[in-house]
């Protein structure tokens, strides 16, 4: 899995709103309107979704993930 490198404080609201409008779907969601943005054409939101999705993928392990200091 290929973790978010940039995460700004925007887009965590995002992934949070989906979380709580779409529950255990809100990835999908998210994956659904990167495809709709790249459809358009319009790469820097396709990236930015597909950024969102995996964040909220993150959000939704029960584990840690990277290193523990």
């Amino acid at each position: 899995m290929y973790l978010p490198l940039y995460v700004e404080p925007q887009d965590v609201a995002e992934a949070k709103t989906l979380m709580d409008t779409f529950g255990p779907k809100a990835g999908i969601e998210a994956a659904e309107r990167a495809v709709q943005s790249r459809n358009v054409g319009n790469h820097l939101h396709y990236c930015r979704w597909r950024q969102i999705e995996r964040l909220i993928i993150m959000l939704s392990v029960q584990t840690t993930l990277g290193t523990i200091h």
